[in-house]
C-alpha cells in the first residue's frame, strides 16, 4: 500500500497506512518542504553533518517532530556508514546527534524504550521503520544497496526478536522513499551482490537493459523482509521516486554532495 501524504503549514511528509493504525506509535518520512535552510539545504534539512545553518536544522526539527508527534529533544540520529551494524538504542542515547554527540556507527536502531524518537537519513538509500505492537518495540533502518546486499534488514528483526521477543510475523513494516528502478541505474557489482545474496529472488528485482542494469532497491528491501518472516500483508512500500520527484527530495545521484538529506522517524508513544 502507498504511503500517506500529510501537509501542515508547508511541511510536507509521509505515513504508512498500517502503522497509523497503531496507537502506541509516532512515525513519518520527511520530504524537503516545510523548513527555513537556505540554498542549496532547501528547505527541510534534517541532516546536521550535511551543512548549512545549524540552528535551521534545530528549527527543521522542531517543525518536523510536533507534526509527527515525537520530542524533538529525544532523537536519536543513526550515524550511517553503510553496514549492518544494529544498535540497541537505551536511555542513555536520548538526543544523540542532534544534541550531543554520538559514541556509535550504526545503519539501524532498535529500541523499546518510551519517546526515543529513532532517525535515518536518506537522499536515495532505502530508509525502513519496523514496529511489533505486541512486543512493544521498534526499529529504523538505512538500507542502501550495499547495506540491502549485506542482509540488514534481516538482522534488524533479528535484534529485535532477540532483544525485545518480537516475532516476525507480527512486525509491521513501512519502506520509505527511495530511488527507483526508472533511475537506479548501476554496473554490474550490484546485481551480482543481490544475487548473491538473495538467490534467484533478487531477479524480480533487476533488469538488465544493455550495458546497464537498473535495480528496484525498494523491491529487495521488500524481499529481504519477507525472507526475515514477515508477511506480506504486512508490508507497505512507496511508490516515490527520490530521483524523479526532486521537487520532494533530495537525490545524491541528481544534485552531488551539496544538499540536504530527508528522514524516516519511528517512536514509542
Amino acid at each position: 500500500m502507498s504511503l500517506i501524504t500529510h501537509e501542515e503549514n508547508a511541511l510536507v511528509y509521509f505515513t504508512s497506512p498500517l502503522l497509523d493504525g497503531c496507537e502506541g506509535i509516532a512515525h513519518g518520512f520527511s520530504t524537503r518542504k516545510g523548513g527555513v535552510s537556505k540554498p542549496p539545504y532547501d528547505t527541510l534539512n534534517l541532516a546536521p553533518s550535511r551543512g548549512g545553518d545549524p540552528a535551521a536544522v534545530e528549527e527543521n526539527y522542531r517543525r518536523f517532530c510536533a507534526a509527527v508527534g515525537t520530542d524533538m529533544h529525544r532523537v536519536v540520529l543513526a550515524q550511517q556508514v553503510h553496514e549492518t551494524t544494529v544498535l540497541q538504542v537505551t536511555e542513555e542515547r536520548a538526543g544523540m546527534g542532534l544534541w550531543r554527540d554520538r559514541d556509535y556507527t550504526a545503519d539501524a536502531l532498535v529500541t523499546n524504550v518510551k519517546n526515543l524518537p529513532l532517525t535515518v537519513f536518506s537522499a536515495d538509500c532505502g530508509i525502513i521503520l519496523l514496529h511489533d505492537p505486541d512486543a512493544g518495540c521498534v526499529g529504523a533502518v538505512h538500507a542502501g544497496w550495499r547495506g540491502c546486499a549485506a542482509g540488514i534488514l534481516e538482522k534488524a528483526v533479528r535484534e529485535m526478536e532477540r532483544l525485545y521477543g518480537a516475532k516476525a510475523d507480527r512486525i509491521l513494516a513501512a519502506i520509505g522513499p527511495c530511488i527507483g528502478q526508472c533511475c537506479f541505474e548501476t554496473d554490474g557489482d550490484v546485481p551480482q551482490a543481490m544475487t548473491a545474496a538473495l538467490g534467484a529472488d533478487a531477479a524480480p528485482y533487476l533488469e538488465d537493459r544493455g550495458a546497464k542494469w537498473h535495480v528496484d532497491l525498494a523491491g529487495l528491501n521488500r524481499q529481504w523482509l519477507l525472507r526475515a518472516g514477515v508477511g506480506p500483508e504486512h508490508i507497505d512500500v512507496s511508490e516515490l521516486c527520490t530521483y524523479c520527484r526532486s521537487d520532494l527530495f533530495w537525490s545524491y545521484r541528481k544534485v552531488g554532495g551539496r544538499r540536504g538529506a530527508q528522514i524516516a522517524m519511528i517512536s514509542l508513544r
